[in-house]
């Protein structure tokens, strides 16, 4: 009965979360183009704040700071070689100009990371308490349900269709059922490497909010553009913070 408690507590916190999110799908081509923008706008902030408020925090928590300080500048300098691999392979003339963004798979790549995080705090949390693990989960749904939706919104702003951008994201976000399951039989085979998993996936988050978000929206600089990108991230870092919150 506790491994079906978390089998739907990890359902419910992933895909469930990624399903929810999809919602935004059912708009018409126009309206979904507009969002998306706009999502990707309150990405910048989700990605910040997740980053910085918890991810980072917990981290540092659970480890030497030093150790996982490196590991976060090594995951910034392994995106950056990422992206470049994948800019190199989309090159269209013998300059290597910029055709595609290549924030796409880094988010999925560094979301994957983090939802499987997600599955063993809430493996972990169930074998504490079912209460506990009842209120775990609704957090995790709290700041995955917002985060999703800035994830679609890069994805679509990066030429994804719909339902590959959905079918990509529920695919990142079934991680947390394959390690919340290994957690749930082996957590403290696998507990040491919670906080450096943390630390790599809050890099991920660094580095497309800063490196890739950041820079596409300086490319629009009208007074209306820029309010709404500023109204949006501390939004965006503002949902973050009130989810830890409720932890």
């Amino acid at each position: 009965m506790e491994l079906l408690n978390v089998l739907i507590a990890l359902f419910l916190g992933s895909v469930g979360s990624v399903a929810l999110a999809g919602l935004m799908f059912t708009l018409n081509d126009q309206k979904l183009e507009k969002v998306s923008t706009l999502l990707m706008y309150l990405a910048g902030g989700t990605l910040l704040g997740a980053a910085f408020l918890g991810m980072i925090p917990k981290a540092v928590s659970m480890a030497e700071p030093r150790l996982i300080f490196m590991v976060i500048l090594s995951g910034i300098l392994f995106f950056f070689l990422l992206e470049k691999m994948i800019l190199w392979r989309s090159c269209r003339n013998k300059d290597c100009e910029r055709h595609i963004n290549a924030a796409a798979p880094i988010i999925l790549i560094g979301d994957a990371f983090h939802n499987a995080i997600d599955g063993v705090v809430i493996a972990a949390s169930f074998l504490t308490s079912t209460e506990l693990g009842v209120f775990v989960t609704l957090s995790v749904i709290l700041h995955e349900i917002p985060q999703e939706m800035g994830d679609f919104g890069i994805l679509i702003k990066s030429g994804y269709s719909r339902s590959k951008a959905f079918w990509f994201n529920a695919l990142s976000g079934a991680t947390a059922i394959v390690f919340g399951v290994a957690a749930f039989y082996a957590l403290d085979t696998i507990r040491w490497m919670i906080p450096y998993a943390l630390a790599f996936s809050a890099s991920s988050f660094l580095y497309i909010a800063l490196a890739d978000l950041i820079p596409e929206m300086h490319r629009k600089t009208t007074l209306k553009d820029s309010l709404s990108q500023i109204l949006l991230i501390f939004i965006g870092i503002l949902i973050i913070y009130l989810s830890l919150m409720l932890k």
